[in-house]
């Protein structure tokens, strides 16, 4: 099978040298993109951190046959790579474990001379007339104003475009990480998001317990808790079984 993964975290950038994102290393796409280039398929990992490849025993600077990596940072770089890939490169499976922004930088402001918020209201006052802010706009924003308000706009799921408009008729999984939910909770969560994405499983945990476990699903109908050592291989081999029952049927 051909399989295209992506790892890792995206940035929002805020100006050229300050940026947004998450606490995600890219080893769980790593680790997945290993257990399925030993299990002899081809493999195209798209990761901000192609490092974690080296914990697996894969060197990013030399790859061995059947395995392409290709690097992102942004957003934006992550989601033309998708778009590429899931398009024009003829993939039997997409597992998408990438951490993605949920929001994006939207600009950065700066409160005018006499405007100022209002903590308690929650809302922004002016000494006289309306309250006005201006944009901060430079390859590094200056660090001489007393505060600085980031706007952030909510980002497309990149996720959901891999069936369309993007075409992706093989096997998708996604990944679903939530906090301060209980199992029960999680489970109902990933479900809804499995279905809303069209994802044939669906991997999810919780933070606390990343470490330890994962559900796969459904499985016979059902999720499967998973201890994480395992979840790797498990998680190939569901996959291929998937893919060999729908060859059966044509």
């Amino acid at each position: 099978m051909n399989f295209f993964i992506t790892a890792g975290n995206t940035l929002s950038m805020i100006d050229q040298v300050r940026c947004v994102t998450n606490i995600f290393s890219g080893r769980t796409g790593a680790s997945i993109a290993q257990a399925a280039w030993g299990r002899g398929h081809r493999v195209t990992l798209t990761t901000s951190h192609p490092e974690a490849l080296a914990e697996f025993g894969i060197n990013f600077r030399a790859l061995p046959e059947r395995f392409t990596v290709l690097p992102y940072r942004t957003f934006e770089d992550l989601a033309a790579i998708m778009q590429t890939e899931v398009r024009l490169g003829n993939y039997d499976v997409v597992c998408h474990s990438a951490a993605v922004s949920d929001y994006l930088s939207a600009g950065t402001f700066t409160p005018n001379p006499g405007t100022f918020f209002n903590a308690c209201t929650g809302e922004w006052e002016a000494q006289v007339g309306p309250p006005t802010l201006t944009e901060q706009k430079a390859g590094k924003i200056k660090s001489n104003e007393p505060e600085l308000w980031l706007r952030l706009a909510r980002a497309p799921k990149l996720v959901d475009r891999i069936r369309q408009p993007w075409g992706f008729t093989g096997i998708l999984v996604k990944f679903k990480l939530e906090v301060g939910i209980s199992e029960s909770h999680l489970l109902a969560v990933a479900d809804a998001s499995r279905v809303q994405s069209e994802a044939d499983f669906i991997v999810a945990n919780t933070l606390d317990g990343a470490a330890h476990w994962a559900y796969l699903g459904p499985l016979a109908g059902r999720y499967e808790r998973i201890p994480r050592q395992e979840l790797t291989e498990r998680l190939i081999v569901t996959v291929e079984d998937r893919y060999q029952e729908r060859v059966r049927h044509g």
